[in-house]
């Protein structure tokens, strides 16, 4: 669990003194998800479209998902839970129903929510892990995809049984789907959280590695800067 000392969040398993950033550990092996089977959506005039993923700490997924090609904003934030428990003291302590998670803008003509939901899979977490994400355990930390509107529920939900089905994974997926009700942006210092701490101990470790997955699983998907910062 990372604990907040005034103002910097550390990650609770790590010393202060971690490593630095010439140190990021080396990549695992990579679990890459197939093509989505259906990927088709309901055509609309809107040139952007929102996905709000939870995956274990919002740093890492919001880190991996600012470097996607057609995505424009990531915002680290809270869901499944009520607005006045939508605070990062309150959330930490895994009672409030809210996950961390990333509200996505993205545009669909460079970008398809299946291949958003390919990243999601295959880098961003691992979704056979129930109620944690590395070193951080509750609910909090769960693996969820909450859905603005019915094709994502569909592509969603069929993607997992296909995902299952061709035991892509040595567990089975354990994510949940569920319709978004509300969406609340976390504090202001937890935005670009990674992009503007890279030397941090906890995103050397944990989250400076998925995006160097990213960069070796989707080449073709993968973008040098942030989309929120340009760094």
């Amino acid at each position: 669990m990372r604990v907040l000392i005034g103002t910097m969040v550390l990650g609770g398993a790590l010393a202060v003194g971690g490593p630095s950033l010439m140190s990021v550990r080396s990549t695992p092996d990579i679990v890459v998800t197939p093509q989505v089977a259906d990927d088709s959506v309901v055509a609309k005039p809107a040139t952007r479209d929102t996905a709000v993923f939870a995956g274990g700490c919002f740093w890492g997924v919001e880190a991996v998902f600012e470097h996607v090609r057609g995505v424009t904003n990531v915002v680290s934030g809270y869901a499944g839970g009520e607005a006045k428990t939508a605070r990062y003291d309150l959330v930490s302590s895994g009672t409030t129903g809210h996950a961390e998670s990333v509200r996505v803008i993205y545009d669909p003509a460079q970008v398809s929510y299946g291949n958003l939901l390919r990243v999601f899979f295959s880098v961003a977490h691992d979704p056979t892990e129930l109620n944690r994400q590395g070193p951080d355990k509750g609910t909090q930390y769960r693996s969820e995809i909450f859905y603005t509107n019915a094709d994502q529920e569909r592509i969603a939900q069929a993607y997992i049984k296909q995902v299952d089905d061709a035991k892509v994974f040595k567990k089975p997926i354990v994510t949940k789907v569920e319709p978004l009700t509300a969406f609340y942006a976390a504090e202001t210092y937890h935005q670009d959280f990674a992009a503007k701490n890279p030397d941090h101990p906890y995103i050397v470790r944990w989250d400076l590695p998925k995006v160097q997955q990213l960069q070796k699983a989707f080449p073709e998907m993968y973008r040098t800067t942030s989309a929120n910062t340009g760094q």
